[in-house]
């Protein structure tokens, strides 16, 4: 894979015609959640107007989960931010070059657990935002129980918390939260410096803007830093955009506190992949751990009490940290 700064290459889903158990942390520690404010249903809340927007010219698609699509600019340079989304409100232009065909749309991939819950949340976002520019790159669980979920749907105008309820015949979204990253701080760290320029590790646009923003901990940034000298890194979800408190809880996740980074692909190959070596994942949890992480979270459960496992990390690989 091209060391080439990109977000989230490959698996990145453009918009057009619709298509598209547990929470993100463990038992043990933090990251999932319930609602962060109060349901209402079937509606979406406003974007934030801070998340920016990347979208460049295609590139080649990477292996495993998720459709070959375009990858927005690399995570690197500067990017304008995003108009204030009005759901259902008007669309782009459809006039630009770049709007993608309904071949390019993300569909759930290889492995995935109730992918039809995932395409739900997808469809959703698809058609509320309703902009032929939009580009989906990722969509993780938040939390997955028998009967309620939260599916983070990664886009390149946010991220956005997508909650839903068991239904016949499919599920039924109640509640959607778009990521707030806040505004870009004046005294940026070393750590968020080093970070931003390092081109093996691909941030979505609600990512980089909370690096931007100075309210995640240097531990976080560190960590990823070390581990990108052995792996290229995909982030899906970093600060917002993630569930405040572990699904199904009243216990604060790592994420909205700054203290927690999620990752669904390394060296170009979908964690939730079943073609994905599994010493590719589990070696990554194991150099995290190492490396300082108390909570790591992944496909497979390992052996350690900083290691657990459970549906919803099938698909991306988590890591949190006390400070």
């Amino acid at each position: 894979m091209s060391t080439r700064r990109t977000i989230l290459r490959g698996g990145i889903a453009a918009l057009g015609a619709a298509m598209v158990t547990a929470a993100c942390d463990s038992s043990h520690g933090n990251v999932g959640g319930a609602a962060t404010s109060s349901a209402t249903t079937g509606t979406t809340s406003p974007a934030s107007p801070t998340s920016p927007t990347s979208p460049t010219s295609p590139t080649s698609p990477a292996t495993g989960s998720g459709s070959a699509s375009p990858a927005p600019s690399p995570t690197g340079t500067s990017t304008a931010p995003s108009p204030t989304v009005t759901p259902g409100g008007p669309s782009s232009p459809a006039a630009s070059p770049t709007v993608p065909t309904p071949a390019a749309l993300w569909t759930p991939g290889p492995g995935e657990l109730n992918p039809d819950v995932k395409a739900v949340a997808v469809q959703h976002i698809v058609a509320e935002l309703n902009r032929p520019d939009l580009l989906v790159y990722d969509a993780q669980y938040g939390g997955l129980l028998d009967t309620s979920a939260s599916v983070l749907v990664v886009t390149s105008v946010a991220t956005y918390d997508v909650r839903l309820v068991q239904a016949s015949p499919r599920w039924t979204v109640t509640q959607v939260n778009p990521s707030q990253p806040g505004p870009p701080t004046t005294t940026p760290t070393a750590a968020a410096k080093t970070l931003l320029a390092n081109p093996r590790v691909s941030l979505p646009p609600a990512g980089l803007a909370d690096v931007r923003s100075g309210q995640v901990h240097d531990s976080v940034l560190t960590v990823l830093q070390e581990l990108s000298q052995e792996h290229e890194l995909m982030v899906s979800v970093v600060r917002s955009g993630h569930p405040i408190y572990v699904f199904g809880t009243n216990r604060l996740s790592d994420h909205p506190r700054g203290r927690a980074v999620d990752v669904w692909r390394i060296d170009g190959h979908a964690v939730v992949d079943p073609a994905t070596p599994t010493a590719l994942v589990d070696n990554l949890m194991r150099r995290a751990a190492a490396l300082g992480s108390y909570n790591v979270g992944g496909p497979r459960q390992l052996s350690g009490p900083q290691f657990f496992s459970d549906p919803t990390h099938h698909d991306h690989v988590h890591m949190g940290f006390t400070t």
